[in-house]
This record gives structure tokens, C-alpha cells and sequence, in this order.
């Protein structure tokens, strides 16, 4: 992936949620709700302070974050699914 976000943008892959299963029911992926865990792939440079600096982000590259359920834009890259984010709509780092 050749892929380098811009400012405060944050690119994550979803975490796949485990195979759901209400007794000999096994629920289809349509109908299963989206991953709210990522791993983050790609940071940008930071935020633009009022003063002309930049403002470092606070996750790293390999950090598992909890993300809203309709945040960010989804895009695919060489087959992949990643989703873009704005650093200030990650709500937590997983430790």
C-alpha cells in the first residue's frame, strides 16, 4: 500500500469481529454490524496549530483503536479495505 495521509488524517484497517453464532444459527456478514476496532496502517504529519505548528499525533502505526461506527471514509487499495479517519474521531487506543 503507497498511501500517505494528509495532516491529521489517520488511515486503519478494521479488526474482523468474530464469527457470530445465536445457537445453531449462524448470522451472514450482511447483517453483521461493523467492526468498531482498527489497527492503524498510516499516520499524516499532524495537526496545523493556530501559530504554524504542527501538533504530533497521539497513536502510532500497529496501535488497535476504537472508532465510531460511521466515522471516516472508506476506500480500497490494491484489493484491501482501509478507512480514513480524522486522528479527533478515534475515541481510544486499545492497550
Amino acid at each position: 500500500m503507497n498511501i500517505k495521509p494528509l495532516r491529521e488524517n489517520v488511515v486503519l484497517r478494521r479488526l474482523e469481529a468474530e464469527e457470530e453464532r445465536i445457537g445453531s444459527i449462524i448470522i451472514p456478514d450482511t447483517a453483521k454490524e461493523k467492526p468498531m476496532t482498527a489497527e492503524v496502517v498510516a499516520l499524516g504529519a499532524g495537526k496545523v496549530l493556530k501559530d504554524g505548528s504542527r501538533q504530533a499525533p497521539e497513536v502510532e502505526v500497529g496501535q488497535t483503536v476504537l472508532i465510531g461506527k460511521y466515522s471516516g471514509s472508506e476506500v480500497k487499495l490494491d484489493g484491501e479495505d482501509y478507512l480514513i479517519v480524522r486522528e479527533d474521531e478515534i475515541l481510544g487506543i486499545v492497550e
